[in-house]
């Protein structure tokens, strides 16, 4: 017999005796309430549910004094309602709704734990709150006067204006001559800028030397209209590209059968493995809610990644004084709607190398194992050639069985042309996730390998002839160079009397980057102090840092960058003493740029004014 939703409604004193003795046999005399009661269907078709005491009487004439008889009374105090198709429908849907946040506040306690849970919700609403608090009508009027100046003041350092300065809004009348269009050239090549020239740029300008630049230069003339999308038109571009993904695959002890592309740079090889890595877990497994866990260092793409393509992203901290992934919480995180796990080699902030080896046995523990990615962008041309160079090493490329991809920027240590970089699988089905294929379009069959359609065939021959004019010795020598170069600054940050009182190397760095702080000094102070000094290094936070990579033009400015932050730090310390005997405490009075700017990034819980500044700088750079 089947079960039907019963009703308690309140008494039925003072209702008419022929409405009462319907209550009667049906035993409604209570105060509303719901149960379930077993009922005999062919009666329950025909009794309805009473919400008003004035809906009694539609009840009494729907019965008959024999339906009456016949009934089977249910418990004192209660009548039946069959309920309809829209409320069977109405208890799956509020169901499946309760599984789905039932699920997921498993999956959030399980990964993050109770106290992390808690953090979390913390951090969310002190963020939302602060958020509010800036738009009331006081604050956010402030506030935007603050970024307007702010911005102000950062188009009148990047926009050129005054006396001398030619603005080219419109296209020229008449056409220039070649001799006018290279005297401007040389002009503005010769703009005001940091001297990346004499090693004074952290990172940036990866310089293969002005012999490369030639070289690379023809390689340019001779594809300057080539375009890859048309391989039996420019074969000869098809070729190099081929024999480029080749070359880097060797390189990374790539298994047979393993595959790659080129891409346009780090962050397009970062957004194809995020996006073969999803495609993958939706078409073999049914994964529409795609995660992926990624270390707090990881490169920014993969956030942008998971924007783009609507990916949930757990980010994992990297404490000190390792600084690499914390394996056991990555593990906590995996669940049924992971599909992608990273690993850095190394990492951009503070050039660590992360645990690849346990990151691989956790990706071959879940069944049919997940996509791992390694992020060797940065390492590229460096981290394959350390061990060959006379420098430790670690495990991280496709001798690890649960690596997957691997991403490398040929035109960083590569020494490439910039818009160059490879993205590497360990098999060609995994390559084929990231395609796009349209076969039923006007225009014909449209396939493309990566987000670009048309690409610069130049690049791809500039590409080509770097790597084969520096063959491995080249890239040996250079790995010999550059990361000896970034030991010695280690060495004397850890080693110098003037230096390792007051700065300290986070973790313990194996390439070419490598990160130090201050526990008694303003770590953004020493950034702006340097950057008066001619220097253009890179401020980190979270914590507070300053990071140096190195390239071959800085090679030859070691001593100097080790000199001037000796300098920088005495003059440090000498405010700090001044302001300690004055009575204003240390750590105060920071004034310069990057103080400005990341200290009050590192203050706020919500950064929407961060947000609000660094549109404003991407607004500038358009600005003619």
């Amino acid at each position: 017999m089947p079960f039907f939703k019963i009703t308690l409604i309140r008494s039925s004193i003072g209702l008419p005796r022929k409405t009462q003795g319907v209550l009667n046999a049906l035993g409604l005399r209570k105060r509303m309430a719901t149960v379930f009661q077993p009922i005999n269907p062919s009666v329950a078709g025909q009794i309805m549910k009473v919400k008003e005491l004035v809906a009694v009487s539609e009840v009494e004439d729907a019965m008959t004094d024999a339906e009456m008889r016949t009934m089977r009374k249910p418990d004192p105090g209660y009548y039946i309602e069959k309920p309809g198709l829209g409320a069977e429908l109405r208890n799956l849907i509020f169901f499946l709704f309760l599984l789905r946040w039932t699920r997921k506040t498993v999956l959030q306690f399980k990964g993050r734990g109770l106290l992390g849970s808690i953090s979390e919700a913390y951090i969310s609403i002190r963020r939302a709150l602060y958020g509010i608090f800036l738009r009331t009508p006081g604050v956010h009027t402030r506030v935007q006067k603050q970024v307007s100046e702010a911005i102000s003041k950062l188009e009148g350092k990047l926009v050129p204006k005054g006396p001398g300065t030619n603005r080219y809004l419109t296209l020229p009348k008449e056409a220039w001559t070649q001799d006018q269009v290279i005297a401007e050239l040389d002009k503005l090549g010769e703009m005001e800028h940091t001297r990346w020239e004499d090693g004074l740029v952290s990172g940036a300008v990866y310089h293969g030397g002005g012999s490369l630049i030639k070289l690379q230069a023809h390689a340019f003339q001779k594809f300057n209209v080539a375009n890859p999308i048309h391989p039996d038109i420019f074969p000869g571009v098809r070729k190099m590209e081929a024999e480029i993904v080749a070359m880097v695959l060797a390189m990374f002890n790539a298994p047979r059968g393993a595959a790659g592309v080129t891409t346009s740079g780090g962050t397009e090889s970062i957004l194809m493995a995020c996006l073969s890595a999803r495609q993958k877990a939706r078409t073999e497994r049914g994964v529409t809610e795609p995660e992926m866990i990624v270390p707090e260092t990881a490169h920014a793409a993969f956030q942008k990644a998971a924007s783009y393509f609507n990916m949930k992203i757990h980010v994992v901290a990297c404490p000190g004084p390792s600084y690499t992934v914390h394996i056991p919480s990555v593990s906590r995180l995996i669940n049924s709607n992971t599909v992608l796990l990273v690993g850095s080699a190394p990492s951009f902030p503070h050039g660590i190398v992360d645990d690849i080896s346990s990151l691989s046995q956790l990706a071959l523990r879940k069944k049919g194992s997940l996509p791992l990615h390694v992020d060797c962008c940065l390492g590229s041309f460096l981290v394959p050639f350390l061990e060959r160079a006379g420098f430790p090493t670690v495990p991280f490329d496709f001798s690890l069985k649960g690596v997957t991809s691997i991403g490398c920027d040929t035109h960083k240590y590569g020494f490439a042309p910039k818009g160059n970089s490879t993205l590497l699988y360990r098999n060609t089905y995994l390559r084929t996730y990231q395609y796009f294929i349209l076969p039923d379009w006007s225009g014909g069959v449209y396939a493309s390998p990566s987000i670009a359609g048309s690409r610069p065939g130049a690049l791809i021959a500039g590409c080509w002839a770097s790597l084969m004019s520096q063959g491995e010795s080249g890239y040996i020598d250079a790995c010999h160079r550059i990361v000896g170069a970034a030991k010695r600054i280690e060495s004397a940050i850890r080693e110098h009397t003037s230096l390792r009182e007051d700065l300290s190397v986070m973790g313990k760095p194996l390439v070419s980057v490598l990160a130090f702080t201050s526990r008694t000094l303003n770590v953004y102070d020493l950034a702006d102090a340097m950057s008066a000094k001619g220097w253009h290094l890179n401020a980190l936070q979270s914590p507070p840092a300053i990071h140096v990579a190195v390239t071959l033009p800085l090679v030859t400015a070691v001593d100097r960058l080790i000199a001037d932050l000796v300098a920088v730090v005495e003059e440090e310390k000498e405010k700090e003493r001044v302001r300690i005997a004055e009575g204003k405490g240390a750590k105060g009075g920071a004034k310069g740029d990057a103080a400005a700017l990341y200290g009050v990034a590192g203050s706020l819980p919500n950064k929407s004014v961060v947000v609000q500044l660094a549109g404003g700088f991407l607004d500038t750079l358009y600005k003619a």
